[in-house]
């Protein structure tokens, strides 16, 4: 059938498409063509809707050494790389003696095509040896699917590519274990079962087996299970004692102690924590104390670390007993201090007010709602008292009051296009007082929407008044004054913004311009508008409550810097502010360094999206009014910004923001002036539970999840990544995946973590986290996901890696070989521009020389210490703490003494062989002499500047007493 079927679809119009015609013909044999499924054929972002209807195929975990040395004694295939731009493909496999690796095929005889574990001096993983830096093809090659093999007296190097990461983490994993083991009797490795994780997991099954028979009913096992990892689902405990007492060809359901620390292995270890915990421990199955604390100090970045600090971290996350008393973190153990709050991505340090909060109102970014009563649209949306309760909680600093008449002389808030709902002024005044403090102690501005008659105003004053108190901040400003008041001065205040009439107290009302910012551009937009603002009257009592956040027009900028008092502010819509923020970059900068501005989404969101407020912060506009109401990436951004700071709403903005002198365009393209770039290395290595896409629709439980790496910020900030797409695993995918982004502003960066479906209907939405870039820390860490509306979810995370490393000169990353960068690379000098006053030209003449000075000698210092990296096998973004680290290993002998003795001269140590030593090592102490002679340089350049400053200042002095000035 399926033949003639064949035949008629071939004769037939089908024919003429041949893509159409497999599809057709495969859904007949009832398979799917491999177009739709081939991840080659996906591009980077694109979309694809299928169904899946099969489970997640059940696969055996890396959970032991032993696990490792198995897969290695299968075989497999790798890539061999040669210098010469040769790669080949080979089956590696290890020998069932342990003894030594061959590969096939090969023009040599089977006894030379192999490597003796005995001759392994190291294994290096990465593309980090003068073969992977000079091959050709290298950037074709995923960095951490790279790993060598440096062997022999001279460190000849075997260099490999794996077909996955997972894959060269087992083979680098196995083969380090070997190595460090190959003068011990390896019975570990043929099974015996007497790891710390296993006696600790005897200990448990023990407990639990109250009978004391050695089996256990199947539903004890799960709950046990359970209990010690409760983000297992119970359906993949229960097919994981399935499958294994199927291997066993069991028919009872009872589990033995065997059974269920297998079970507990394969479900419960992450095979990408082993590989991180086998590499720190120096291939130990645990970490002791000293591990941990060279994890901490030269991965982690934490300082002033202690033993005493180690052991109690392993007394509190170690689950044996016997752990805790040696002082040793199993597998488990470690898995659970990377998943707790200590190794977050977020800083700590940034969960309390950090920053200084004494500068001027002006010189913060303050956190802001738009129409804070309504919880729905704008356009129907109705009032509703949660809004505020809602948007104080979460720490918002800036909240909205469109206040109306209402009946029986109580004014009202409503929404004007829904006024069947209202609060009472009242009721809102009461919940205000009760919550404004409750998240932050700094001032909360009340963006006073006044469109009441004089009687209800003077209620609205009344009412203030009495449920405010002294919280009310009604000081007059002070002439004598250029800047706004400080958060630090203005703590528990509450500042009313509005209209404010002349300051002759016998005027006890007047006319004044409407506050009513979505009624004022509906009349812009109308075809009958003459550009004449609708007036309101204005009670005394109502102005004498504003006081530094008097609403004034925004005319030009030219006229503002003029004549615009700093007590005065002005809101901008979001399409005005959009025109100005291209038009004039630079005079919006410097205008928000004085004045306070404020920017309302455009009337025209009448579903009440939400802008982006980057585009506005990049211009220095302190109150980006923001829907909280809607989630989305936009709030995601706003909500993310504002954790910073102890999520006091107030963050203090870049100081080249902030300075008078300074120059700085929100438009900028490049690297900005005054302002280091950074290099962020970002590695996505898994992730752990993900939920199906709530929105998803007509598909199973299992996912395609992906990860999106975007980096908001300045515009030449802005990028994004991606990795590639796992297939058919929420559990704990694998991705091991590295991208690198040059952040040219930092202070104003931010990092957004997006977890999507690409196998998705409906909805592909996973997960998302958005973090300041001033708010990571460095190291190994956990991203804790949040819902589509902003809630952590629990035991949802990512798992990263962060590096940050310093990048002079911008442009894209520099190639790694010395040789080439030594030799083609240009230096830079800062210019000084001439301004045309000889006097002033002549004075920073002399500035020149010491500057190209400086310059050459971070350049040497840089240049050394890439080198010395790269001579031991570190990439770029290591710490020179973990370069020392591999260099010491690196200078002792195979009778475990050390080849070198450490001596000071000028207070500088420098390392002196004792005796002959290889080239190599050679190589790395002169690389390492070289590091301490630019050393001398840079402290024996401050040395001379600073004694040369003392000088200039002596003879300033002298000179100021002569002159009496």
């Amino acid at each position: 059938m399926l033949f003639v079927f064949f035949l008629q679809a071939f004769s037939s119009k089908a024919a003429e498409n041949p893509r159409s015609f497999l599809l057709v013909f495969c859904l007949r044999c009832g398979h799917l063509p491999g177009f739709l499924w081939d991840p080659s054929n996906q591009k980077c972002g694109g979309r694809k809707k299928t169904v899946s209807f099969s489970s997640m195929p059940s696969e055996k975990k890396i959970s032991s050494a032993s696990d490792c040395i198995s897969f290695m004694q299968a075989g497999c295939e790798l890539k061999k790389v040669r210098p010469n731009s040769r790669i080949y493909n080979r089956f590696f496999t290890l020998d069932t003696d342990l003894q030594a690796l061959r590969w096939e095929p090969s023009k040599k005889d089977l006894e030379k095509a192999k490597l003796d574990i005995s001759a392994i001096k190291e294994i290096r993983l990465g593309k980090n040896t003068e073969t992977f830096r000079n091959n050709g093809l290298a950037d074709q090659i995923c960095e951490d699917c790279a790993f060598s093999i440096l062997h022999g007296e001279n460190y000849e190097s075997l260099d490999l590519v794996a077909n996955s990461a997972d894959v060269a983490n087992i083979w680098v994993s196995g083969l380090r274990y070997l190595v460090s083991r190959s003068k011990q009797p390896l019975d570990f490795i043929e099974g015996n079962r007497n790891t710390p994780r296993f006696m600790w997991l005897k200990t448990v099954f023990e407990a639990a087996d109250v009978d004391g028979n050695g089996i256990m009913l199947e539903d004890t096992s799960v709950e046990l299970i359970k209990q010690l990892n409760p983000t297992l689902k119970e359906s993949k405990i229960r097919l994981k004692f399935k499958e294994i007492q199927k291997s066993k060809e069991k028919l009872t359901t009872r589990v033995t102690e065997e059974e269920f620390c297998e079970a507990f292995c394969e479900l419960c270890t992450r095979p990408e924590v082993y590989f991180l915990l086998v590499q720190i421990s120096k291939n130990k199955e645990y970490l002791d104390a000293n591990d941990l604390m060279l994890f901490l100090e030269a991965e982690q970045g934490v300082a002033h670390i202690t033993e005493d600090m180690c052991l109690d971290i392993i007394r509190r996350y170690e689950l044996s007993e016997d752990g805790r008393q040696k002082g040793f973190l199993a597998i488990d153990g470690f898995t659970q201090y990377l998943l707790s709050p200590e190794c977050d991505i977020f800083d700590p340090e940034q969960k309390k007010v950090a920053q200084d909060m004494t500068q001027p109102l002006s010189h913060y970014y303050i956190n802001a709602s738009h129409n804070t009563y309504l919880i729905e649209d704008q356009f129907r949306g109705p009032a509703d008292i949660n809004g505020y309760v809602r948007a104080l909680k979460m720490g918002c600093r800036s909240i909205e009051l469109d206040v109306s008449d209402g009946s029986d002389n109580e004014p009202i808030l409503c929404n004007r296009n829904n006024v069947t709902t209202h609060l009472s002024f009242r009721s809102v005044v009461e919940v205000i007082n009760k919550f404004a403090f409750v998240a932050s102690e700094y001032p909360l501005i009340l963006c006073l929407g006044n469109h009441c008659s004089l009687p209800q105003q003077k209620v609205m004053v009344q009412q203030m008044k009495k449920v405010f108190g002294n919280k009310l901040y009604t000081e007059a400003p002070l002439p004598s004054e250029t800047y706004l008041p400080s958060p630090e001065k203005l703590k528990r205040m509450i500042i009313v913004k509005g209209k404010k009439l002349p300051s002759d107290p016998d005027v006890l009302e007047g006319e004044v311009t409407d506050e009513d910012e979505e009624a004022e551009m509906s009349r812009r937009l109308s075809v009958d508008y003459n550009g004449e603002q609708k007036q309101i009257w204005l009670c005394r009592e109502l102005s004498d409550l504003v006081s530094i956040c008097k609403s004034v027009q925004y005319r030009d900028f030219e006229l503002s810097m003029k004549s615009q008092n700093y007590w005065e502010m002005c809101s901008f819509s979001e399409t005005e502010a959009s025109r100005i923020a291209n038009e004039y970059p630079e005079d919006f900068v410097n205008y928000n360094k004085k004045f306070l501005s404020r920017i309302y989404p455009s009337a025209m969101r009448i579903d009440s999206s939400n802008l982006n407020p980057q585009d506005f912060w990049n211009c220095g506009c302190q109150i980006v009014a923001m829907n909280f109401q809607t989630p989305g990436p936009m709030m995601d951004l706003h909500t993310g910004w504002f954790l910073q700071n102890g999520g006091c709403g107030y963050v203090l903005r870049p100081s080249i923001m902030r300075d008078e002198v300074s120059y700085f365009s929100a438009n900028t393209k490049g690297i900005v002036p005054g302002v280091s770039p950074l290099a962020l290395h970002i590695k996505i290595i898994s992730g752990q539970n993900f939920p199906k896409p709530k929105g998803a629709c007509a598909k199973g439980d299992v996912i395609d999840p992906y990860v999106c790496i975007e980096i908001h910020g300045i515009p030449a900030d802005c990028s994004e990544q991606r990795t590639k797409t796992v297939q058919q695993n929420s559990d704990n995918p694998i991705f091991d995946e590295t991208f690198e982004f040059q952040v040219n502003l930092p202070e104003l960066a931010m990092i957004r973590f997006v977890v999507l479906d690409d196998d998705y209907i409906g909805d592909e939405f996973i997960g998302q986290y958005t973090i300041p870039f001033e708010c990571l820390q460095p190291g190994y860490r956990h991203v804790p996901l949040r819902s589509f509306v902003g809630d952590i979810m629990e035991h949802v995370t990512l798992f990263v890696h962060i590096a940050i490393t310093n990048r002079s000169g911008g442009g894209k990353p520099q190639k790694r070989s010395l040789s080439v960068r030594m030799g083609k690379k240009v230096r830079e000098y800062t210019m000084l521009r001439n301004i045309g006053l000889k006097t002033i030209d002549d004075i920073f003449k002399i500035a020149v020389h010491p500057l190209r000075e400086a310059i050459d000698m971070r350049e040497n210092m840089q240049n050394a210490i890439v080198s010395i990296k790269e001579l031991c096998g570190l990439p770029p973004i290591a710490s020179l703490k973990q370069c020392l680290l591999t260099l010491s290993s690196r200078l002792i002998t195979s009778d475990n003494t050390p080849s070198v003795s450490l001596v000071m001269k000028d207070n500088f140590p420098y390392l002196e062989p004792l005796g002959a030593i290889p080239d190599v090592q050679k190589k790395m102490l002169a690389a390492y002499d070289l590091i301490q002679s630019h050393g001398k340089e840079i402290r024996s350049m401050r040395r001379y500047s600073c004694d040369r400053t003392k000088e200039k200042l002596f003879v300033l002095l002298q000179r100021t007493e002569a002159t009496g000035s």
